[in-house]
């Protein structure tokens, strides 16, 4: 018996576990979370949960867990003030493919981005990323800006 569902993406033929979706959720609906990493299981057919961080992690927590070789799916909660000093939140979605990444691995992530982006409804922001210039705590804030 399964255990999990999958939803197949067409595009890639990658699937996608149904974690990614439930810990999605409990990091925008029930702010558990402040970031959740994924990637391809080791076949390269299914998008799973890598690494979650909870509500007290840092951004440089964040950006260490992203590996210097490798691509990855994240989502990161970003909490920040506004010019009228007023919190808010938005959630960003980053496709890490770093240059130094196998190009069967770049592949495999931008075949599947755009499926695996629309199974995470609430998505406020994107980034595409190749090196940590990218996605420095300032290239967020200028986005939310």
């Amino acid at each position: 018996m399964w255990d999990h569902i999958l939803i197949a993406n067409s595009s890639s033929g990658v699937a996608i576990h149904d974690d990614c979706k439930l810990k999605f959720n409990e990091l925008q609906s029930k702010r558990m979370h402040r970031f959740i990493t994924f990637m391809m299981d080791n076949k390269g057919k299914e998008i799973i949960v890598d690494k979650i961080g909870d509500r007290t992690t840092s951004y440089e927590d964040f950006t260490s867990s992203l590996p210097e070789g490798d691509c990855r799916f994240a989502i990161y909660d970003f909490d920040f003030l506004t010019a009228e000093d007023v919190p808010k939140s938005r959630i960003f979605y980053i496709l890490w493919s770093p240059d130094n990444a196998k190009v069967r691995s770049k592949m495999l992530y931008a075949s599947s981005n755009e499926r695996f982006k629309k199974e995470l409804n609430g998505i406020q922001l994107e980034v595409q990323a190749t090196d940590a210039g990218e996605i420095s705590l300032d290239a967020l804030k200028d986005r939310v800006k």
